[in-house]
């Protein structure tokens, strides 16, 4: 009989397949198979934190036909993915199947490519049960945040709701954002810029300076209109001479290749993706795609990984094909070591994100594959080519300009070998400052004045945060871990504590209310440094340097006690979410309407209630027009929460449409452009315009 390998994925196992052949059956488990009850605790606090683990709702079926293959076979091997939750689903067949954790029946596959697939099968090994411990530590943390203080939350805000281990410091940092923003209070300061030429220089010879300082170098602010006019008229007529010139050499270093969180950043900077869009593309692209010229391939490394690390062979084909494509001089000299920031020894075994064959180019997988995946694709494939190449050099020049007694900096740069930025540049969440290269300049030369500006500026508040800025904080502070960010994201938003407002995430109402409960009775558990002493104590437990169960012990204590204190500080307490008002008058009534959150949703109603119960569906005016009739294009969700567009005459016009209006109009009829798959086409009958969607420069 030919053995059985079991892994998690229908895509993974086709892939693996294809590599292993006869001899072996690949199976998916379809991730994991058993869980905690739905229903209960499933955690016996009293004897161990004993977990009840139960088959999870709707696996029975496959459970069964698993145990029927594992009878047959000859032998059974459990290749689910090499992390925590990885190890826990090996684990939970283990004991479904009777197999022995102590057997060499676990195989691992940094990467799904032939030579990853052989390496992996050629040292199997035991289930390793300090990464197990580590996933059942956290899991059941997670169960009793969530089972022991949601029901508090219901009685004492709204039915429904819940707390989270993780997702509720999420929830207070983006708050604690919002309230930092509140309370900044602006500060009036002012630039005074000078455009300069040399004398008798050309339009390309115009750069300029900005008043830094006194002349004899003491550091210089302005902070009101009268001292920047009253230097204004000091500088009247005044000689500008050039007074210091510093050129010297500069380096760029390229980023190092991507983690989970660094990839989830820039996903989200360049392409607007949300981290569970980034993390789906990724697991296609490590899972396995069809390739011409290559068949069946995974075209990445394990996308969840904290590790820095490089395989010699890995950098080895990167280089070669670097000066190939680019020549010798492009290629990184010496051994480029990134230090890993977060990762423990579980996590160090595995590699950076990188394309597992670093020779197959964007441009060629792109024959084959398109869309998320392929621009995620070109991302890791050139972010990792460009950790392999040269230093961008830089000729930099700093120069200082004096006149009437004041001092004017100027620095800019020219590129002197472009190295690495002939691929790939890093994004930024803010615009950088573009420097341009200052002309060929002298101490003691004298600067003809083109103008003298002087512009009032206020300080800025920090701005809201992002996906990419809140995965940032959360990795800095320690909290979760790569595996946690877009599920966290994600959970908030669903559970309406957090909106997303074109790219930046605000807390609503209810998150507010929510938030503020749980600062004044569960300190603990939205407290960053305990969030991430937590999660420091879980990395111990999965070295095997600490008990699973004494640590969850000493975590529920604390717990148990503040929740003890909240029933007694809020026993009479109830919190009222507040509700955000509108200019709508009800027009039963004549009160003002407010937008309330209900447990499908956003929806305005009479602020009369109960005595009025007038209430109509949350809709917002897309700005352009029904194809119909006419009438405004409103944005609509569906009881599942899903976007569509619908007509703002229902129920006389009942036009409706999933394909987004867009403020284009049709060039052939002046009508609304609606985005189709990829397209911008007119939905006007008898048009039938269509044209691409124009792609925007990343």
């Amino acid at each position: 009989m030919a053995k059985l390998l079991i892994v998690e994925s229908p895509a993974k196992a086709k892939t693996i397949g294809k590599y292993l052949g006869r001899g072996y059956k690949v199976t998916a488990s379809m991730g994991h198979v058993r869980d905690l009850p739905a229903s209960a605790l499933g955690i016996d606090v009293e004897h161990g934190y004993a977990p009840k683990y139960v088959t999870i709702k709707g696996k029975q079926k496959l459970v069964g036909e698993l145990r029927a293959e594992a009878k047959k076979a000859d032998a059974v091997l459990l290749a689910t993915d090499p992390d925590r939750e990885g190890e826990a689903i090996s684990w939970h067949l283990a004991q479904l199947l009777g197999l022995d954790p102590a057997a060499p029946n676990r195989v691992t596959f940094d990467e799904i490519t032939k030579k990853g697939v052989q390496e992996g099968m050629a040292h199997p090994r035991a289930i390793d049960m300090d990464l197990f411990h580590a996933q059942q530590a956290r899991r059941e943390l997670d169960r009793l945040v969530g089972y022991k203080l949601s029901p508090f939350l219901w009685r004492k805000v709204r039915r429904g709701l819940s707390a989270g281990r993780v997702q509720s410091v999420a929830v207070r940092i983006i708050r604690d954002r919002e309230l930092e923003i509140e309370n900044f209070k602006p500060e009036e300061y002012w630039n005074l810029d000078a455009s300069l030429c040399p004398q008798g220089g050309k339009k390309a010879d115009v750069f300029a300076a900005r008043l830094t300082a006194t002349a004899d170098g003491k550091k210089l602010e302005v902070h009101d209109e009268v001292t920047a006019r009253r230097i204004e008229r000091a500088l009247d007529g005044a000689v500008y001479t050039v007074s210091r010139v510093e050129t010297g050499k500069r380096r760029r270093v390229p980023a190092p290749p991507f983690i989970t969180s660094t990839l989830q950043q820039e996903a989200s900077r360049r392409f607007g993706f949300s981290a569970t869009r980034t993390m789906r593309a990724a697991q296609t692209l490590y899972e396995g795609v069809d390739i011409a010229g290559y068949g069946t391939l995974g075209l990445i490394t394990y996308m969840r990984t904290d590790s820095l690390r490089v395989s010699e062979e890995a950098v080895g084909a990167a280089r070669q094909y670097i000066g190939a494509r680019w020549g010798e001089r492009y290629v990184c000299k010496g051994q480029r070591r990134w230090k890993s920031r977060s990762a423990t020894a579980a996590q160090d075994a595995h590699e950076a994100i990188r394309p597992s064959v670093p020779a197959l180019t964007p441009d060629e997988a792109e024959k084959s594959i398109s869309g998320d995946i392929a621009r995620l694709y070109r991302l890791v494939w050139s972010r990792f080519m460009a950790s392999q190449m040269a230093d961008c050099e830089l000729d930099t020049m700093a120069v200082d300009v004096d006149a009437a007694g004041y001092r004017f900096h100027a620095s800019g740069y020219r590129v002197a070998f472009e190295g690495f930025t002939a691929l790939y540049e890093e994004a930024t969440d803010e615009k950088q400052k573009k420097e341009t290269a200052l002309p060929l300049l002298v101490p003691g030369q004298v600067l003809d004045l083109k103008k003298l500006t002087a512009e009032q500026k206020f300080t800025q508040p920090p701005p809201l945060y992002t996906e990419a800025t809140l995965i940032h904080a959360l990795e800095e502070n320690g909290i979760g871990r790569p595996s946690t960010y877009a599920p966290t994201i994600t959970t908030i938003i669903d559970r309406g504590y957090v909106e997303r407002e074109q790219k930046k995430l605000k807390t609503t109402p209810l998150g507010q209310a929510v938030n503020q409960v749980m600062l004044e009775q569960f300190p603990d558990i939205v407290d960053v440094t305990f969030s991430a002493d937590m999660e420091k104590k879980l990395d111990v437990v999965e070295n095997g340097d600490a008990d699973w169960a004494d640590t969850v012990d000493g975590f529920y204590k604390g717990l148990a006690q503040s929740l003890e204190k909240a029933e007694e500080n809020m026993k009479d307490r109830r919190v009222k979410v507040a509700d955000i008002p509108t200019d709508e008058v009800c027009p039963q009534c004549g009160k003002p309407m407010v937008i309330k959150s209900g447990r499908y949703g956003k929806f305005v109603a009479c602020s009369g209630f109960p005595a009025c119960r007038y209430s109509h569906p949350l809709v917002k005016d897309t700005g352009g027009k029904c194809p119909q009739c006419g009438g405004k294009m409103l944005l609509r969700k569906s009881a599942k929460g899903r976007v569509y567009y619908g007509c703002g005459n229902y129920p006389d016009c009942k036009f409706m449409t999933w394909d987004e209006p867009t403020p284009e109009p049709c060039p052939q009829c002046g009508g609304t452009l609606f985005k189709h798959r990829g397209q911008l086409v007119c939905l006007k009958e008898g048009c039938g315009f269509a044209k691409p969607v124009e792609k925007k420069s990343e």
